[in-house]
């Protein structure tokens, strides 16, 4: 795609503001472009190839594809050529070719090649950063003209744990329907916090449903609800009658373990931290729902979130009992930036609050 001339010194107008360059010789504003951002890798003291700094000032950059961009970024999220293949159903020298030739036409180096897989060098972080910001706002455009298009249609896609639909939106799907039946509702389970911010910021999803932790550039975070936390144990375990627990009073209780590298995990672990309690793991399990059952059968003991329709204090074998000595788990919406939301998006997010906060 080639770039209207006024575009281009536009980019060049910002670039020399901010880089005071010699006036430029005459060639085009495709050629002021290209020497003004090769001056500025070279004065940023950007890792550049020898034969760069003899490269050709007349380079355009419009032999790069918006794909060539797609998956660089992939790469460098990745950390690896052959993962992001994987994905893309394809060859990793199909990938490789796509980094090439942004190598090729911006004249530096973008990966740093290492035992285990790749890394951006600082020339491919400065890229890596302006390409997913521009693919995010491109992808975010695209959408809202689908929704102009679409009228009262259109789709909404959110990120969700494991368990999440059924303890958290399961009133407000229902709800949502009959309110938007020509809305499509697309979940998605991503097994990470980490994932589904890198789906938020390529514009993959609209919406995620998170454990909230520390700020995280380029997203924002809405807490929905604050969950206490309980100790699950079978009916006919000694600790079974007992209203309440202190932290105190499972200090040597060998527990099943939460997903360890989950959010959810991290901040139970803090929290028994403040309280001075550490706990030994018998058994780990990949979400909540798999840790209440097997406390319910006595494998184990098990301390989740109290989550939404879930009896206290429990009800059969199962038995749920507070522990009001640890801080709550907060959890709630991840987007990346609420004005900019679909409307259907906008619509669901605010209907789980509503129904959440109800509840």
């Amino acid at each position: 795609m080639t770039r209207s001339t006024c575009e281009v010194k536009g980019w060049v107008r910002e670039l020399m503001g901010r880089h005071p360059l010699p006036p430029p010789p005459a060639g085009g504003a495709e050629r002021v472009a290209a020497r003004a951002l090769r001056n500025i890798l070279v004065r940023d003291q950007v890792p550049v190839s020898p034969w760069d700094l003899s490269l050709d000032p007349s380079v355009s950059l419009d032999v790069v594809t918006l794909d060539d961009l797609r998956v660089f970024v992939a790469v460098c999220r990745a950390g690896s050529l052959s993962a992001v293949a994987r994905d893309m159903g394809c060859t990793q020298s199909a990938v490789s070719q796509h980094v090439k030739r942004l190598e090729r036409e911006t004249g530096v180096a973008l990966l740093e090649r290492q035992p285990r897989g790749v890394v951006p060098t600082q020339a491919g972080r400065v890229l890596e950063a302006a390409a997913a910001e521009g693919i995010s706002g491109l992808d975010l455009a695209v959408r809202q003209l689908r929704d102009l298009v679409a009228g009262a249609s259109g789709y909404v896609r959110v990120a969700t744990g494991a368990t999440t639909v059924r303890h958290f939106m399961s009133d407000a799907v229902v709800a949502f329907r009959q309110r938007h039946p020509e809305v499509n509702l697309e979940f998605r389970t991503v097994s990470s916090g980490r994932g589904s911010f890198d789906a938020l910021a390529d514009g993959t999803l609209d919406l995620a449903w998170i454990t909230l932790g520390p700020p995280v550039r380029g997203i924002e975070q809405r807490p929905v609800v604050e969950l206490p936390w309980v100790l699950a144990v079978r009916s006919d375990d000694p600790l079974a009658e007992r209203p309440y627990a202190d932290a105190a009073d499972v200090r040597d209780v060998r527990l099943i373990r939460l997903p360890p590298n989950s959010a959810s995990a991290a901040h139970l672990d803090a929290a028994c931290a403040e309280s001075g309690v550490r706990f030994a793991h018998d058994t780990s399990v990949a979400d909540w729902d798999t840790a209440l059952l097997l406390a319910e059968l006595g494998v184990g003991r098990a301390i989740v979130p109290a989550l939404p329709g879930l009896p206290v204090p429990g009800a059969g074998t199962l038995r749920l009992i507070p522990l009001p000595g640890l801080r709550p788990l907060p959890v709630g919406w991840a987007v990346r930036r609420w004005d900019a939301l679909s409307p259907p998006a906008r619509a669901f997010a605010d209907l789980v609050v509503e129904m959440r906060r109800q509840g």
